[in-house]
């Protein structure tokens, strides 16, 4: 039995989703002909109360498109220092839009409304970047799946109309957010100029993120994801498993939240563990003690069929999913507790 819980990637299609995506109806999506890509962008639009979206085959291109709409060369994005923009996404900021970072020292990936306006640059000090654009990461991937409450994200949503900025959430996980915090797409819809979801993390699509906003915006996607070549023709085999993962995988992400839950608690009690970080969603960063390399802890777990990834610094993460069954989860947590180190 091979347990990956390296990252929620990695999940595979089911029997059911196969089948829808199997019986979709296709045309070419790059003529906005697939019946079923619109349909998911119709989907995914109502559910944020937005007016339109447009499927990207990947985040980081959703991600990369947003920022080409709200910035020109030479402007700063404001960020948290973890955030994915900056560390995951292979420099693109820079070499798609030519933009630079501003990286704010926020808690576990998240910023508040007072980092952002201390981050701005005076717009009439031309030797420092105009600054134009606010990203948010929701949940945070390096911050331990941590998530926003609302009025953070209403308080920095102030700033940005104070200041002429414009608002972006990279909300690859923000299904766990919602889950976990009791919260509605709808609520974000209101605050975000743009918002990136992915479907192929939790929710267990094999491919695929979609980005949202007002008509016009979408409209000027469409031109940038066709120069970044992501024009895909009969992607609606790909649109039909993320409405089935939107219809069918939502309200089961709280066990893979539970999961993750009790892999911490197993984990405080542990020895060789120096730090446990709290665990709100499904991701879970731990380190080792100083004596320790972090690689003698995934060799060891290796050996009992369970892979997990560093982070560097002594820091390992664990990420549970949806092909992450209570039958592994019970020898995990037993392998845990019983690991010599």
């Amino acid at each position: 039995m091979e347990i990956n819980l390296v990252s929620d990637t990695v999940t595979k299609p089911s029997q059911e989703m196969l089948q829808a995506m199997f019986s979709a109806r296709v045309g070419d999506d790059v003529y906005k002909q697939d019946p079923t890509v619109n349909a998911l962008e119709e989907k995914m639009a109502n559910l944020f109360g937005m007016e339109s979206a447009l499927f990207f085959p990947s985040g980081t291109m959703a991600n990369q498109t947003a920022i080409k709409l709200h910035t020109n060369p030479g402007e700063q994005i404001i960020c948290d220092k973890w955030s994915h923009i900056y560390h995951y996404e292979g420099g693109g900021a820079s070499f798609n839009s030519g933009v630079s970072c501003n990286l704010v020292d926020g808690n576990r990936g998240m910023i508040t409304a007072d980092l952002v306006k201390n981050a701005i640059n005076d717009p009439e000090f031309y030797h420092a970047p105009l600054t134009s654009l606010v990203s948010i990461e929701n949940t945070t991937n390096k911050g331990g799946g941590a998530c926003y409450d609302m009025q953070p994200l209403k308080e920095i949503k102030q700033v940005c109309l104070q200041h002429n900025l414009k608002y972006h959430l990279d909300g690859a996980r923000l299904w766990n957010a919602l889950v976990a915090k009791k919260q509605l797409p709808t609520q974000f819809g209101e605050l975000f100029d743009t918002i990136s979801v992915c479907l192929s993390k939790g929710l267990g699509a094999p491919i695929g993120s979609v980005l949202i906003s007002d008509s016009k915006t979408i409209h000027k996607a469409l031109r940038i994801r066709k120069i970044f070549g992501g024009g895909m023709r009969q992607a609606g085999y790909l649109a039909a498993a993320g409405i089935y993962a939107l219809d069918h995988n939502m309200d089961r992400l709280k066990e893979d939240h539970r999961r993750a839950k009790e892999i911490g608690d197993v984990l405080q009690k542990l020895p060789w563990i120096a730090t446990v970080e709290p665990v709100e969603t499904n991701i879970l960063i731990f380190s080792v003690q100083a004596y320790l390399d972090e690689k003698v802890i995934m060799t060891k777990l290796k050996d009992k069929n369970i892979a997990i990834s560093s982070m560097g610094h002594g820091k390992l993460r664990i990420v549970t999913h949806l092909d992450y069954k209570e039958v592994m989860h019970s020898y995990v947590l037993e392998a845990l507790s019983k690991l010599q180190v």
